[in-house]
């Protein structure tokens, strides 16, 4: 069954973005503990870019299904997973870039290259680690996933804060302050 494709964030409601983030079934990942199986000879490139054997994945679908068995180990390194196979899979920073933001009544929502939405919160908190090109934010995506906040969403944040008044500059979202600078 082929994937659909990922929602506009920019045409939902903040309400909409909860209900489709409730209704999300992520596949079990953290139950399945196969042996593993070896290199699945694939990258996952900073700017979100998934590679096989050198070469990029053209098919955003193929992209999307495989992101949904991606897993973080507890040493750090990632797995593409199911109940039979484990390989490991080559991330140069985050698996996911979050290319999208909508900010409405006290939330801020977040949408990935490939389509999943986040609010950020508790569950979803953001990060900063400074980089040598500039502060360098980070989005909790699900199981230790997470997505590198764009430039451009990054400059978005940075003009919520600017609008602010707090001291040190961040955002609000589900109750939580985010401070825009690294920890």
């Amino acid at each position: 069954m082929p994937m659909p494709p990922p929602p506009d964030i920019a045409a939902l409601s903040m309400d909409e973005i909860a209900a489709l983030i409730a209704a999300a079934t992520p596949a079990p990942v953290e139950q399945w503990h196969p042996s593993h199986c070896g290199d699945s000879e694939m990258r996952i490139a900073r700017d979100g870019t998934w590679f096989h054997q050198g070469s990029p994945i053209g098919r955003q679908a193929m992209v999307r299904k495989f992101a949904t068995i991606l897993r973080r180990e507890a040493d750090g390194g990632y797995v593409l997973v199911n109940p039979a196979e484990k390989l490991d899979i080559a991330v140069e920073d985050a698996p996911f870039v979050a290319t999208a933001m909508k900010a409405e009544g006290g939330r801020i929502a977040f949408q990935t290259n490939l389509g999943d939405l986040v609010i950020a919160g508790p569950d979803h908190p953001l990060r900063f680690e400074s980089g040598e090109d500039g502060p360098r934010p980070y989005i909790h995506i699900r199981g230790g996933l997470e997505a590198l906040v764009s430039r451009a969403v990054y400059y978005e944040l940075a003009n919520l804060a600017i609008a602010g008044d707090a001291s040190p500059p961040g955002v609000s979202s589900d109750g939580m302050f985010f401070a825009l600078e690294p920890a």
